[in-house]
């Protein structure tokens, strides 16, 4: 929605977050100065004046019967204007739904109290959301939604390693840099072969950095660390379901991935803000790490995969502390109260709030939009 029915320059202000996040601090002074609700929801109200013409013809041409959010931009926007269009009688009363995608640092634009649910990942996101004049009734906790293969049962791990080519009894470290293949990668791999050798292997997900997945395939490592380097992958709960621990960024999707998968984790940087609650998290809760030094990172998976019996116990409670914590069915519980939300309009919460000055009943009275077999128009605005 906002990419492709907003005007320039809004319409790439999207496009500006790879370049701010490489930028830490003008990232950090962006995030910080528009946390506040007196800078943001004055600064968003003059945005909507540019971009309200756009999404209205969105909204006239899908006449969504649900609208979902999964961006911090956008709730303020959308949500007045579809309230002024259900208002006016320029749209039937539709419900307004926001998908909270990070993990426990949130940025406050993801919470607006006129919308209808906000479904949170952790109970730090529905604080959150509470200080933010949401209440106990819009706010659903059911878990970060990922990918349905993660909820799919998989081959033991010997099995998965030899279908992937690894060898099937050494310890396996899973590298992820993200979309960008950013991180220490390379230090990291040189350390790891100097402290772990010919004990372990490392599996590096290097995303778009052909440079560094280049270099990875034809590194020769003295120490005799076995190396398989790739780029993108669309199997990553295979090879989490391969690996023995993960170290990655502290970004929520593959944190998230991770507990599913029961693997321990090793943080080795975030992006500032919205990724620094992640940090304690995994920390607190007994599932990992945090160290961006590549020197220490191998230390201590040295410790975690080649230490005594203590330190292997430790670890094993580590991995089954993660699994505990992993919420695979958390997609197919959120998209089933999304399915219920686009079926029945809520007049106590949301744009179909505006529906009661003109007597429509719904939610509280059961009457429906429509007939419960007919196709329902579901709008994403991210």
């Amino acid at each position: 929605m906002w990419k492709d029915h907003t005007p320039p320059p809004f319409k790439q202000m999207p496009d500006s977050y790879a370049f701010l996040v490489r930028h830490s601090i003008l990232w950090r002074l962006s995030y910080e100065i528009t946390q506040p609700k007196f800078f943001h929801v004055p600064y968003l109200g003059f945005c909507g004046l540019f971009m309200r013409a756009g999404m209205n013809r969105a909204f006239d041409t899908y006449q969504p019967d649900l609208v979902v959010s999964v961006h911090p931009l956008m709730q303020h926007v959308p949500i007045r204007i579809l309230h002024q269009r259900v208002k006016t009688g320029r749209m039937a009363p539709c419900n307004f739904a926001t998908v909270v995608t990070d993990f426990t640092t949130c940025h406050n634009t993801w919470f607006h109290p006129s919308a209808t649910r906000c479904f949170v990942p952790t109970e730090y996101c529905a604080m959150l959301a509470r200080q933010n004049g949401m209440v106990d009734q819009q706010i659903i906790q059911h878990g970060l939604p990922i990918r349905p293969t993660f909820s799919r049962a998989l081959p033991s791990r010997k099995a998965l390693r030899k279908s992937l080519g690894l060898d099937t009894h050494l310890p396996t470290v899973l590298l992820v840099g993200g979309g960008e293949g950013m991180g220490a990668l390379e230090a990291t791999v040189d350390q790891l072969d100097l402290q772990l050798g010919s004990q372990a292997q490392v599996v590096v997900i290097c995303g778009r950095n052909k440079k560094l997945l280049e270099r990875l395939s034809a590194k020769a490592c003295p120490g005799g660390l076995s190396i398989l380097a790739s780029g993108f992958v669309d199997n990553i709960h295979e090879w989490m379901g391969a690996s023995d621990v993960i170290i990655t960024k502290a970004g929520p999707g593959t944190i998230a991935e991770a507990l599913i998968s029961g693997l321990p984790i090793l943080l080795n940087g975030n992006v500032p803000c919205q990724e620094e609650g992640n940090i304690p998290y995994v920390i607190d809760n007994g599932v990992g790490t945090f160290e961006t030094d590549p020197v220490k990172i191998a230390a201590i998976l040295k410790k975690w995969l080649l230490g005594d019996a203590e330190d292997k116990e430790a670890f094993a409670k580590m991995g089954a502390r993660s699994k505990e914590l992993g919420r695979p069915a958390a997609v197919y519980q959120i998209v089933n109260d999304l399915a219920e939300l686009a079926d029945t309009p809520d007049v106590q919460f949301g744009p179909a709030r505006m529906s009661v000055r003109n007597g429509y009943k719904g939610y509280n009275g059961g009457d429906k939009i429509s007939d419960t077999n007919t196709a329902k128009t579901c709008v994403k605005v991210a």
